[in-house]
């Protein structure tokens, strides 16, 4: 089978990575890839927004099956054009892909079907933004309706900082197109997980949990970010905990977007806010998380290459996963200025050194080479993998392997896993 990955991220290469381990796969190609997937596939040099140029790609390589990462191309209909090309593809078409473009379409749809989320209220008036944020009250929360790479979300503690999120995507228009309408809703407390599962359009495997990091800073502190590491498994999330979520927030979400015409293939990314009324859905996605796909994809024990297909073929019931019992840890290396304006070209060295425990496993997120030199090309770079047999082994090996990274315009967290580990 000849297949094609999109994107040029750490998801990206992690993908590549399992798919590239599949005795399905002859041939593995990445558009448009990045130097530590091109250790895994041919990477060409077509940007993942090129939807032209993706479709002639795997039109002139024959490719079988298309595996889209970003978000972007979802919600702008990748799957759409590869699958009227007659290329079977993984991940939601552009209605279903709405679940994740349009936080206000994610929040009517759980309102109409009492999936548990928190109360909010969907506004294009920036005055009648202003006016719903004085009558709640703060903490409460700003977020632009469409994609905004991971930026578009306020968590204000306050009744300024709320107004000030609210002008500064309405009125300064930070976000383009994507804050021309806001959803506001109100501040949920509790502990934030990320679950996953993949769905074939009428029935969902559940994968596993992770936590994210998303602040720049240790302690949570900074402002928000892509992430800046994550874990898996996530000790919140119990067994019973799983089910419930299960139960109340991705099963009925598989049907109701059947209900409305929007049948789901792909893998649905749930954030989710673990209350004491329980789970409530923070918003969606409709992609492997990053970095979250970096912790659960060397957990998988199968094949990663059928699922997807038997997703895309919507034929998941009854289809099974195992996973290593061990634990995975991820610190993301991201460059000095980010998540502002990153230092770009520094170089990087130590790579080999830092890999040669076979327990980590490092996956490019922005990096180029020129000549015979490894540079930073983003503000998220490296993203260092280590599985352990418990969290605090895996935290250990993969800061002993960062210790091996030779990059003064870098910087990470160090307290990567501080949640879980806390507990013990």
């Amino acid at each position: 089978m000849r297949v094609l990955v999109i994107g040029s991220g750490g998801r990206e290469h992690a993908l590549a990575w399992a798919i590239a381990a599949s005795p399905l796969c002859d041939a593995l190609y990445c558009a448009p890839g990045n130097p530590g997937i091109a250790e895994e596939a041919v990477c060409v040099p077509v940007p993942a927004s090129d939807l032209d140029g993706i479709l002639a790609l795997a039109r002139r390589e024959r490719i079988d099956f298309a595996v889209v990462g970003p978000e972007a191309p979802l919600v702008a209909g990748l799957v759409d054009r590869l699958e009227a090309a007659g290329i079977a593809a993984f991940g939601p078409n552009a209605a279903a892909a709405a679940l994740e473009g349009s936080k206000g379409f994610m929040k009517d749809l759980c309102a109409k079907y009492a999936i548990p989320t928190a109360a909010y209220g969907r506004f294009r008036d920036a005055e009648a933004a202003r006016d719903f944020v004085r009558r709640r009250g703060a903490p409460i929360v700003v977020k632009a309706d469409g994609l905004a790479a991971g930026k578009g979300v306020t968590v204000a503690m306050t009744m300024e900082d709320a107004l000030a999120a609210i002008d500064e995507a309405m009125i300064a228009r930070r976000f383009g197109a994507a804050g021309a309408e806001l959803v506001v809703e109100e501040f949920l407390a509790g502990e934030e997980a990320s679950f996953f599962a993949l769905v074939d359009g009428s029935h969902a495997l559940a994968l596993a949990a992770a936590q994210d990091h998303k602040r720049v800073g240790e302690g949570d502190t900074g402002p928000n970010t892509g992430g800046m590491g994550a874990y898996s498994p996530a000790p919140c999330v119990s067994p019973a905990i799983e089910r419930e979520v299960m139960a109340r927030i991705i099963e009925p979400t598989v049907r109701a977007m059947a209900a409305e015409g929007r049948a789901y293939k792909g893998v649905l990314y749930a954030g989710l806010m673990l209350t004491d009324d329980g789970p409530k859905l923070i918003e969606y996605n409709v992609r492997f998380g990053d970095p979250e796909c970096q912790v659960l994809l060397p957990r998988l024990m199968s094949d990663l290459l059928p699922a997807l297909i038997a997703t895309r073929d919507g034929v998941l019931d009854g289809f099974d996963l195992r996973w290593h019992d061990e634990a995975a840890l991820c610190v993301v290396l991201a460059a000095k200025g980010y998540p502002g304006d990153p230092l770009i070209g520094t170089e990087i060295e130590g790579l080999a050194e830092a890999a040669s425990d076979p327990a980590v496993k490092i996956f490019h997120a922005g990096t180029r080479r020129e000549g015979g030199r490894l540079l930073a090309d983003g503000g998220r770079v490296l993203d260092v993998v280590a599985l352990g047999r418990d969290l605090a082994a895996a935290r250990d090996k993969a800061y002993a392997a960062i210790d091996r990274i030779r990059w003064p315009g870098g910087f990470w967290r160090r307290d990567i896993g501080w949640r879980a580990l806390g507990r013990r």
